[in-house]
């Protein structure tokens, strides 16, 4: 049983070879291209870097939702477009953080911890975030939340594959160093692929839905890397920390937000703030990096 309100040639999008198959495949390479470049130090870095880390952790799990909540509210969101974006702003971040953090400047050990732990939270979280939704704005629509079953399937979505690739690291390491490219290469073609035939797919309701979705995901992902940037930096955080978080949290990961809403709730049109979202975050981090990034070569070392 799915969300109510959708038209037939919806059903068969959701119950496509691409929706059901290629798309969780997609997430999985990304998740195995992720679990290979972590080792359990990872997680213990958590102590190097208490502040920054929960600091990041605050804003991605609590404070994000709340002003997403509040977004949806004044933009006056359909209501299935407002739980497609709550459901993004209860995603992790994602493997791009890492990249954008590399190329301005920030922290990226503190990265791969930031997304390893997020990674575990957002089993727990993601769902309760997702069932308060449907609750609120769409209750009474025959909805289903995300049961006990939902959960084990988020967590098999999340961190089986991370766990695959950690295996694989712990047990073979030169050739998991040495398949890290390679598999990096191929889930930014897989995910490029699978969006692009989510989009031709679902040209129609993306088209009805782009405007108002458009603004809401916008507007989150700035409001996203702001947060993420200028909290840590009033708490004391040095700059390097602060990037590395402000990636990390206005980075959301929209393929993960995208298989649970095709697959787990099986909505195309929840999965529409997450797919535009996918699309402009290139974009506006790009920006944002530069905005934040050092002026001069004498002040790179700077706090």
């Amino acid at each position: 049983m799915g969300i109510t309100g959708h038209r037939p040639e919806e059903f068969s999008a959701m119950d496509s070879v691409l929706t059901q198959v290629l798309l969780p495949v997609a997430l999985g390479i990304v998740m195995l291209g992720l679990g290979l470049g972590l080792v359990v130090a990872d997680f213990r870095r958590v102590v190097v870097f208490p502040r920054a880390v929960l600091i990041a952790l605050a804003c991605q799990v609590v404070l994000l939702p709340l002003v997403c909540f509040g977004l949806v509210l004044a933009l006056d969101l359909p209501p299935v477009l407002a739980v497609g974006m709550m459901l993004l702003a209860a995603s992790p971040g994602g493997t791009t953080a890492n990249l954008y953090s590399h190329l301005f400047g920030g922290n990226v050990a503190l990265n791969v911890t930031l997304t390893a732990v997020n990674s575990v939270l957002a089993v727990f979280t993601l769902p309760i975030v997702v069932n308060l939704s449907l609750a609120h704005f769409l209750d009474g629509s025959g909805q289903v939340g995300l049961q006990f079953d939902k959960v084990l399937q988020v967590f098999a979505i999340v961190l089986v594959p991370v766990a695959l690739g950690m295996l694989v690291r712990s047990r073979w390491r030169p050739f998991a160093e040495r398949m890290q490219r390679p598999v990096r290469i191929l889930s930014v073609a897989v995910l490029v692929l699978v969006i692009a035939g989510a989009i031709i797919q679902e040209r129609d309701t993306l088209a009805e839905s782009f405007a108002d979705a458009g603004v809401a995901a916008l507007l989150f992902n700035l409001v996203s890397l702001a947060v993420g940037y200028l909290a840590p930096r009033l708490a004391g955080v040095a700059r390097p920390e602060a990037v590395a978080a402000a990636m990390e949290v206005g980075i959301h990961n929209g393929t993960l937000a995208i298989v649970i809403a095709t697959t787990l709730l099986n909505s195309t049109e929840i999965a529409v703030p997450a797919a535009v979202y996918s699309l402009i975050m290139f974009g506006t981090a790009a920006g944002f990096g530069f905005l934040i990034r050092p002026r001069t070569r004498a002040v790179t070392g700077s706090r």
